[in-house]
């Protein structure tokens, strides 16, 4: 019997949950009363309701319900089974009503953030003035922008704070998933999208574009013509000589520059 009883509460720890998480599960939304296996099933699902006005997102910390998996019991939020006394996930939050077995992602609770995240309490710092917890490898080494990741994606416009996805920090302290971050780069694309200024060490390819300048004469009508710029990297404005392959920053030595109207004289 007690060999029986183990392999009962053990029951369906492979078996139940989503393409989401694995979970003995599943949660009654607070919103519209339906069950779904994870907050995401359903946001996915009402997001594809042909009603705009119906589309919905669930609030994860308003569930109060679940039904186990393996005895069909509906329940108050635990993380185990008044029933059949099964563990309905391995990891649970109380906070964020949110279940999981996979605890290799080494789930933890971030009160600062007010959600659950993945990798390891120990392998990250939670920045205030960023409003999110960062890898330890960017612990007084970032650009600090308020509230960076509590915006869109500047790519596939997907919110940052609770995705699922990873995400990187650019130079410039602006954030984006990491699959964005590689696709525009594959596309030869090198400045952030929201502030203009270069997203990588473009320094070789500053060199680069020097000796293509160097090696490409222009015509007499230019030769001597002057415009002013503004340098995206540094945020200075210079005089510069055109130069049909691009104008170069005089402070930081960047070709990321753009040309500006002439600056206005006092009378």
């Amino acid at each position: 019997m007690e060999g029986y009883d183990n392999e009962r509460l053990g029951f369906g720890k492979m078996g139940y949950g989503c393409k989401h998480y694995r979970r003995r599960c599943k949660i009654r939304a607070p919103c519209c009363n339906e069950l779904y296996s994870c907050r995401h099933c359903h946001n996915e699902a009402t997001s594809m309701l042909r009603n705009p006005f119906d589309r919905h997102e669930m609030v994860r910390q308003d569930v109060k319900q679940v039904v186990c998996s393996v005895c069909d019991t509906e329940q108050p939020i635990a993380q185990v089974c008044t029933n059949c006394g099964v563990k309905m996930g391995e990891y649970f939050c109380n906070t964020c009503k949110f279940f999981d077995d996979d605890t290799e992602k080494q789930q933890f609770h971030c009160d600062d953030c007010g959600i659950c995240r993945i990798g390891g309490r120990d392998n990250f710092f939670h920045c205030n003035k960023c409003g999110s917890c960062y890898s330890l490898g960017l612990l007084d080494n970032h650009l600090c922008v308020e509230d960076s990741m509590r915006h869109h994606c500047p790519i596939c416009y997907e919110y940052l704070f609770d995705s699922v996805k990873d995400t990187t920090v650019m130079k410039c302290g602006h954030t984006m998933h990491c699959e964005c971050f590689q696709e525009m780069i594959k596309r030869e694309k090198y400045c952030c999208p929201i502030c203009s200024k270069s997203a990588i060490d473009m320094s070789m390819y500053w060199k680069m574009i020097d000796e293509e300048v160097e090696a490409t004469l222009m015509p007499e009508d230019y030769r001597h013509r002057k415009v002013w710029i503004l340098c995206n990297d540094c945020n200075d404005t210079t005089e510069v000589y055109f130069h049909i392959v691009g104008q170069k920053c005089g402070h930081c030595r960047s070709y990321n520059t753009r040309e500006i109207a002439p600056p206005v004289l006092p009378q």
